[in-house]
């Protein structure tokens, strides 16, 4: 599987897809929007916007977050074929 990750050193969103990247052990490369030409553009043509993060999943582009509920952990987490955390009872 080869997994883009368009991003901004700015952006929280962007930091916690790759935060959840990194702790299920998935090898991603990241494009930073500000820092590669042309990458802005690129997300643009193909979302409809300038937002960010988006995943390229083997050319298929998805966004990991929803505005105003953050990084969507339950559907990454099926979407890349993950179990599901299960919750810690409480002491």
């Amino acid at each position: 599987m080869r997994v883009l990750v368009y991003s901004a050193s700015w952006c929280r969103d962007c930091r916690e897809a790759k935060r959840f990247l990194e702790i299920h052990e998935i090898p991603y490369t990241e494009i930073d929007i500000e820092e590669t030409p042309g990458a802005a553009e690129e997300v643009l043509a193909h979302v409809g916007k300038h937002a960010i993060p988006q995943f390229v999943i083997d050319g298929e582009w998805i966004q990991p977050y929803r505005p105003g509920r953050g990084f969507l952990h339950a559907e990454m987490t099926k979407r890349f074929g993950l179990k599901p955390a299960i919750a810690k009872p409480r002491s």
